[in-house]
């Protein structure tokens, strides 16, 4: 792996060591801590797990957490062919679980990784202790924006110049922080999707994702069982927050939490807020009301 791959803040670099082989290529993922009890963090698009550089340390002093890039995003393998549709994800992350031995972990995610999470459980039978979504895709009418552009015109963007590509990809990205990015988190996040084979790859996996694969599993949101916990960021403009109310809706026992002067990424606008939610208890289950 190139120097390149590791993305690095404040002179640390982030790096995930441990493979995990898939038909359609390698799939990186790390372990932070010992002991405590599993927690798997889940990042959407166009991001990877670098999202979690700060939330997974301080995660990790209480409980045992594991990380991943999703196939074709960050440190994992992006080449031409691959299944990058949700469908496809959702069957990988429930076999990674099978593969790290965990039953029944927590399990945090937001943007795509919510439909991934959500898909894994309600269809490929994966089992979670409790669930934290926010400011997630996870059903309803998602495909909008700048990714309902590039699903009906993939051969105009990936046609791009180069820099062209470069201010789109970061002007996107910082539209979803309401505090702003620093420079360094910013060229980390772009990182990935320079280049030929980059911008390749970033149009390559939008336009997999498709409402076609959350569809399925929006009449059995009602039928979750496990505490649910739902946060969103009340300045989110990549997902406003009529989406976390239309979740909460159709999950009757979860809790729906407002964070202020937050965005869409809350790992960047509200990190401690984040973990402080994530270190309390449980959310009460359907049979705990």
């Amino acid at each position: 792996m190139r120097d390149t791959d590791h993305p690095v803040k404040d002179g640390v670099s982030w790096a995930l060591p441990e493979r995990f082989e898939t038909d359609d290529g390698v799939v990186r993922w790390a372990r932070l801590g010992e002991g405590g009890p599993p927690m798997v963090l889940v990042h959407g698009t166009p991001y990877s797990s670098f999202l979690w550089r700060d939330i997974a340390p301080a995660l990790a002093q209480a409980r045992t957490v594991y990380v991943l890039d999703h196939l074709g995003y960050g440190q994992s393998d992006k080449h031409e062919g691959q299944d990058l549709t949700l469908a496809a994800q959702a069957r990988r992350f429930a076999r990674l679980l099978e593969h790290w031995d965990l039953d029944e972990p927590s399990v945090v995610a937001n943007d795509i990784g919510g439909a991934i999470v959500l898909r894994a459980h309600l269809i490929e039978s994966a089992r979670y202790r409790d669930l934290t979504i926010f400011d997630a895709v996870s059903g309803g009418s998602w495909e909008r924006g700048l990714f309902q552009l590039i699903r009906e015109h993939p051969e105009v963007f990936g046609a791009l110049p180069g820099y062209a590509h470069e201010a789109l990809v970061a002007a996107h990205i910082g539209n979803a922080s309401h505090r702003g990015l620093l420079p360094d988190v910013l060229e980390a996040y772009l990182a990935p999707w320079r280049g030929a084979e980059g911008q390749a790859a970033y149009y390559r996996q939008y336009r997999q994702l498709s409402e076609t694969d959350t569809r399925p599993y929006e009449a059995s949101l009602a039928d979750i069982t496990v505490p649910v916990r739902l946060l969103w960021g009340r300045h989110d403009r990549i997902l406003p927050p009529e989406y976390g109310t239309w979740l909460h809706e159709r999950i009757p026992h979860s809790t729906l939490n407002w964070i202020d002067d937050a965005g869409h990424l809350l790992q960047e606008d509200a990190p401690a807020r984040l973990i402080a939610h994530l270190l309390g208890d449980s959310p009460p289950s359907r049979t705990a009301r």
